[in-house]
């Protein structure tokens, strides 16, 4: 799945992982998908950074914004 199927123009992600988040967890995400949407080079480094930087920003436990996006990779992929 692409970051662009994920986020739409407004940046609403409609998953049961995103509905439960806190406020400024749901903040964060939208912070990360920010960062990555407009990279180029490797994709993976670009985000594993721009999760690093929004949890340093956001003072977010770096672990638990990951097992975010791990829960969402898991529900997109139905394994959920």
């Amino acid at each position: 799945m692409q970051v662009s199927q994920i986020v739409k123009e407004n940046l609403i992600i409609d998953s049961k992982s995103y509905r439960n988040l806190s406020p400024v967890m749901k903040e964060s995400v939208n912070d990360v998908f920010g960062l990555i949407e407009k990279s180029t080079g490797n994709i993976i480094k670009k985000f594993e950074n721009a999760v690093e930087k929004v949890s340093q920003h956001h003072n977010i436990n770096i672990k638990e914004l990951n097992n975010y996006f791990d829960n969402e990779i898991e529900e997109q992929l139905g394994e959920k």
